[in-house]
């Protein structure tokens, strides 16, 4: 059982990995050349490439009191269809700056990373079997970074699944796999971040397995007082995207694995890469039957219910 102080230390082991502060930066804007998730935002920065900063816009300008919700809800069309041409909008930029100002955005944030990246980090977390608070800031940390799937399975390939190996040596050959391949990345870029494979290195070779305060992380003191506010780069797998009815439709392996997860639900749909009018009723079947916000998109919450 992770404890909530846990929880809140493993968000703010994450956040001075993307914004150099415990509590994180709701109004921060990163853009760097070459970063596959492009203009990104936020205490834990979501990026305008995966779409998930559309869904964080979209809520944001539906909630009561948002200051800043007409101006913001003249982006939303450009947003949902991920309009890499904002990476150089002066006006949209700070816009997001000026509302992460906003109490309003704070509470639509925690919400929203909580929802979007949190809870999907723990059904991975609970699906490889892992029960440990160090064990659920890596998993976390990859949810918010990228690609979690995909190392995840690699290291399984080479060293063994958590099951096999224990969940402490398993935690320590997924942070090796993880860090090699961010080292010996394609996008250069990435070579930069192994920083935060450095960061959880040295918990684990601490034995900070409970995650117990204080704790420093990257110079940064992690304590109860600043947990409670007192006194980047994306690895996003571009093929990992939010799947929803569009048109022309999507299609693709994500979706035969979408339908083929559904179909296990005991859903009827056919299985054939192509995500229509068919497929988004199965996700809204599933949504309402998992308790989950029913929007017919399959989005990392629900995708997390599904495959994990």
């Amino acid at each position: 059982m992770i404890t909530d102080t846990q929880k809140k230390t493993a968000e703010a082991i994450v956040q001075i990995f993307e914004t150099s502060k415990v509590t994180g930066d709701y109004g921060k804007v990163t853009l760097l050349p070459g970063d596959t998730g492009h203009l990104t935002y936020g205490k834990a920065q979501t990026t305008l490439g995966s779409g998930n900063l559309a869904l964080l816009i979209s809520e944001y300008c539906r909630t009561e009191d948002a200051a800043y919700a007409a101006e913001l809800t003249h982006y939303l069309p450009r947003l949902e269809n991920r309009d890499l041409s904002l990476d150089h909008d002066r006006e949209f930029r700070q816009l997001l700056r000026e509302a992460g100002d906003d109490g309003v955005m704070h509470e639509v944030q925690d919400g929203f990373f909580d929802r979007v990246y949190w809870q999907p980090a723990m059904k991975s977390l609970e699906f490889i079997g892992g029960t440990l608070p160090l064990t659920a800031a890596t998993v976390y940390d990859s949810r918010i970074h990228g690609s979690w799937h995909m190392i995840r399975d690699r290291c399984n390939d080479r060293h063994g699944t958590l099951k096999a190996l224990g969940e402490k040596p398993w935690v320590d050959a997924y942070i090796k796999t993880r860090r090699d391949w961010l080292a010996n990345h394609s996008n250069t870029l990435l070579h930069r971040t192994v920083y935060r494979m450095d960061a959880l290195q040295k918990l684990v070779d601490d034995e900070a397995w409970q995650l117990p305060l204080p704790l420093t992380v990257r110079g940064i003191r992690i304590d109860e007082a600043s947990l409670n506010g007192e006194a980047r780069v994306s690895a996003a797998d571009p093929h990992e995207r939010i799947l929803k009815l569009t048109r022309p439709m999507m299609r693709g392996a994500d979706v035969r694995t979408l339908q083929e997860a559904l179909k296990k639900q005991g859903l009827e749909l056919d299985v054939d890469g192509v995500f229509g009018g068919e497929t988004e009723k199965a996700v809204i079947k599933f949504q309402m039957s998992a308790d989950l916000t029913v929007d017919g998109i399959a989005g990392p919450a629900t995708l997390a219910h599904l495959i994990g």
